[in-house]
């Protein structure tokens, strides 16, 4: 069963976001947050194999929650959801550690199949980190 937890200060996203997760087969909802300092919390906490985060929120922000959550090694996947898909953002966010970088306007039906890859890479390497080398 892979894990997922959302982080996201809007919560007709938040909604949404968990309607698309529960949808696919093989994927648990472990939590959601609405601000970076909980999303970090909750994610150390949980440690869920997907984080779906996005950018803005309440104290901090997406950048601050990757860098928290990947400084330390290994970390979920993380899927970035962005109102502003600037290609400046999407390269920070990748340095950081986010495996994927989307747009908020166009990358919601990206998720279930992006989801399953990465069910599918976990299964395939004995539940080692998908983005691992």
């Amino acid at each position: 069963m892979l894990t997922v937890l959302i982080a996201n200060d809007s919560a007709p996203i938040l909604e949404r976001l968990a309607t698309l997760v529960s949808e696919v087969d093989g994927i648990e909802l472990v939590g959601q947050a609405s601000n970076a300092p909980d999303a970090i919390e909750t994610i150390r906490w949980l440690k869920p194999d997907v984080v779906i985060l996005g950018i803005s929120m309440p104290g901090g922000g997406g950048f601050q929650v990757l860098e928290a959550i990947q400084g330390a090694g290994v970390g979920p996947v993380v899927i970035v959801l962005s109102a502003d898909p600037y290609p400046q953002y999407g390269k920070r966010c990748l340095e950081a550690g986010a495996g994927y970088f989307l747009d908020k306007a166009t990358g919601f039906e990206q998720i279930p199949e992006i989801l399953k890859e990465v069910r599918r890479a976990l299964a395939e390497r004995g539940a080692a980190h998908p983005c691992e080398g």
